[in-house]
């Protein structure tokens, strides 16, 4: 059985110079900054869909290393954009089943996955599954070359990468079945410390989908709050404008005395206008020329003057009647002489 000397000893370096730390100085610090620390694993973080749907104070960070029993592997042609649901597509066709939990990275120009049919986690929620370390891009992978172990309580699980075809390949099985069989492949080995390895948590679209649909009825629900909670802030501002507003009341009901009194005033002067007074005054005119033969040539008002002419026979020179005005020089050509008066 072959060891990945390198893989080791960047496992161990860290620990080995706090420890010579520790000797020089006699003792040890974990809060002096100048001291190594040892490497801390990277824990499952909530997701976009947790927050969005408010859930995120539920996720549980502390997952627990499990090794499915029908967990599979694979890698498929990496297509921008689609990587998620090309992932599911063959999970679920490998799996036999839409509800499938999956994982899986991208390198180059291909996606590696390992996924395992849901009900395979029914008595183990919280977990992830210590060989997602492993994938390209990962904390624990080192080459294409090595073989990949995880064992406990008895299980053992290995990844590799087939030397010839380049395909990925999960051997599971009890320990003392599996290990000989892996000690017999001529490869390095690298044993996968779930306390040290970043925890790559499971994808399921299902559950992601249902998150989504619980967060978009949040955000219509927080959305009509917060309109409502607008409209009636709205609603008490001008509840207090109205009634905290200085109105004025007293000049208010002055000038409305006021306008009604120059209303009053207009529809008198309207009742009472010139040109009533003007058509009594040209009937009496027309009325009193006619008792003794006379004509009304003229009668116009100007910027409020009266003046009228008219034509009468030389006894009446002096006026009569209402036909009061001034007798006018010269003589008519009918024999009749021009008054002209202005009342």
């Amino acid at each position: 059985m072959k060891f990945d000397l390198k893989h080791i000893l960047s496992k161990t370096e860290k620990l080995v110079a706090e420890i010579k730390s520790e000797n020089e100085t006699g003792l040890s610090s974990p809060s002096d900054p100048d001291s190594p620390q040892p490497k801390q694993p990277e824990k499952a973080k909530p997701t976009l869909p947790d927050r969005f749907s408010g859930e995120a104070r539920y996720f549980n960070e502390n997952l627990t290393p499990y090794l499915p029993t029908e967990l599979i592997g694979g890698g498929i042609p990496y297509i921008p954009g689609t990587e998620d649901e090309a992932v599911w597509n063959a999970a679920s066709q490998a799996c036999a089943t839409e509800k499938v939990h999956y994982v899986y990275t991208i390198e180059g120009e291909r996606v590696w996955y390992l996924a395992c049919p849901s009900t395979s986690l029914a008595s183990a929620p919280d977990t992830w599954c210590p060989l997602a370390a492993a994938l390209p891009g990962n904390s624990e992978f080192w080459d294409k070359q090595s073989v990949y172990i995880y064992e406990k309580d008895g299980l053992a699980s290995a990844l590799r990468w087939d030397v010839e075809t380049g395909r990925l390949q999960i051997f599971f099985g009890a320990s003392r079945t599996i290990l000989p069989r892996i000690q017999s492949m001529d490869a390095n080995f690298i044993t996968i410390n779930p306390q040290i390895a970043d925890v790559i948590p499971w994808k399921n679209k299902q559950l992601r989908s249902e998150q989504l649909a619980r967060g978009t009825a949040r955000m219509l629900v927080l959305s009509g709050i917060l309109v409502s909670l607008g409209l009636l802030g709205f609603m008490f501002l001008e509840y207090v404008a109205l009634n905290f507003m200085d109105r004025r009341l007293e000049t208010i009901k002055e000038q409305t005395e006021t306008a009604s009194m120059e209303l009053l005033q207009k529809a008198t002067d309207l009742s009472q206008n010139d040109v009533l007074k003007h058509t009594v005054r040209l009937q009496q005119l027309l009325d009193d020329l006619g008792q003794i033969d006379g004509t009304l040539v003229r009668y116009e008002v100007k910027a409020g003057r009266l003046e009228w002419e008219a034509l009468v026979t030389a006894g009446y020179s002096k006026g009569v009647l209402s036909i009061q005005g001034t007798a006018q020089p010269g003589i008519e050509p009918d024999g009749r002489i021009r008054m002209k008066g202005t009342k």
